[in-house]
């Protein structure tokens, strides 16, 4: 892997990763997107682990998009284990689930997430929040080295 990812979108709903990524390339933020489909995916590119071991643990994106209900290991360990470590805890992570639930926004800002938005249903709606997120960690938000 040769170039840098600047965006980890972390969904296994092919649905919602397309409509994602379709929102960001429409304002040219997906040059440099990785798309994973679970957390062990997740866990093993941020750690630079198994087929990853090749890239460096310091080239972190500059956000990860994470989707909660996930198979094999769920968004809210990833978040945990990503956070919890000194070399990566610092990687804005935007929660981007269709949970509501109280206990899972506790528990996820518990755990140091960034933002955590709750998926629109309507199709124009989610592009626009995808955009607005997209912009403003890749734009506007100043990252810490």
């Amino acid at each position: 892997m040769t170039q840098e990812i600047e965006i980890l979108l972390v969904e296994d709903n092919p649905s919602d990763a397309e409509m994602t990524i379709r929102a960001l390339r429409k304002h040219n933020l997906a040059n440099r997107l990785l798309h994973l489909k679970d957390g062990v995916q997740a866990l093993d590119f941020v750690f630079a682990r198994g087929i990853y071991s090749e890239r460096g643990i310091e080239n972190a994106p500059n956000v990860i998009l994470l989707d909660l209900k996930m198979p094999m290991i769920d968004g809210m360990e990833v978040l945990q284990k990503i956070k919890a470590d000194e070399r990566t805890k610092k990687i804005p992570i935007v929660v981007l689930t269709s949970s509501r639930e109280d206990p899972d926004i506790k528990e996820c800002y518990a755990l140091g997430v960034n933002a955590y938005v709750v998926k629109p249903v309507e199709f124009d709606a989610f592009q626009q929040a995808i955009a607005e997120l997209g912009l403003f960690w890749m734009i506007v938000n100043e990252r810490a080295q």
